[in-house]
């Protein structure tokens, strides 16, 4: 019996990378698109609360939503899809994902909610931009997404997987990888003009720390990475070390 799959993004329904993601898939099994009616680009993980959210049916495995990428997670397994998908998958983001930008990311965000319902998850970010080599990212994509079918994704836990540029230099292959760490300079910029109490966040390029076995690392050398990320956020050697505290209050 042929798979269903579930995709979603953050670049919006009509993004060249969701696009590339479905028909590398559709070779692997059934393929519903349910996705942002616009750009949600550093949405994280915000869920719509309070407000009417409106699902636009384009056929029976096309919708549009008017809402944050985990808004169409949650619609598509608890409105849209009459039978849960066997895997959930996030992309192909136009730009990479890695480090502490996952926390950030809508992409990553649509595998977390994935992930939360129980649902093997993945989320697949492309360095190239705009996602122009189809064939290549596609393909990459494609394999992942079967040897996590094949294999089996642990338990509240999830892929974050990165695609190196392929017009930059060669693919050597897949690195299973740790988040890398990373930080902005001159990351808030005046909006200038007229707009003198504006400013805008972004525009400049992260400096990445060169960390050995990180996601940053592998793409730096040309391979793929893959790396594992969980639900669970304690920090567990912090509660041994505050168990010292003995707080009386």
């Amino acid at each position: 019996m042929k798979k269903r799959i579930l995709i979603s993004n953050d670049d919006g329904f009509d993004a060249v990378g969701i696009g590339v993601l479905e028909r590398a898939l559709e070779t692997v099994g059934d393929v519903f698109v349910v996705a942002p009616d616009r750009e949600q680009s550093a949405s994280s993980h915000s869920l719509t609360v309070r407000r009417p959210i409106e699902i636009k049916k384009v056929d029976d495995r096309h919708y549009r939503v008017c809402g944050t990428p985990t808004d169409c997670v949650t619609l598509a397994l608890q409105v849209i899809l009459d039978e849960r998908p066997d895997l959930v998958v996030g992309g192909i983001n136009h730009g990479p994902n890695m480090g502490e930008d996952v926390t950030y990311s809508g992409t990553v965000a649509v595998a977390f909610e994935g992930t939360i319902y129980g649902i093997p998850s993945v989320a697949i970010s492309a360095l190239q931009r705009d996602v122009a080599d189809a064939e290549t990212n596609g393909r990459i994509a494609r394999t992942v997404v079967e040897r996590a079918l094949e294999h089996g994704i642990p338990a509240d836990a999830l892929l974050n997987v990165n695609i190196p540029n392929p017009t930059v230099a060669p693919i050597h292959g897949l690195r299973i990888t740790k988040l890398g760490s990373r930080h902005y300079e001159n990351f808030i910029e005046p909006a200038g003009g007229e707009l003198k109490s504006h400013y805008v966040i972004g525009g400049q390029s992260p400096i990445w720390r060169d960390d050995e076995g990180s996601d940053i690392a592998a793409v730096r050398m040309g391979f793929v990475s893959v790396t594992p990320l969980q639900l669970d956020l304690t920090h567990y050697r912090a509660i041994v070390d505050m168990e010292r505290w003995r707080v009386e209050l």
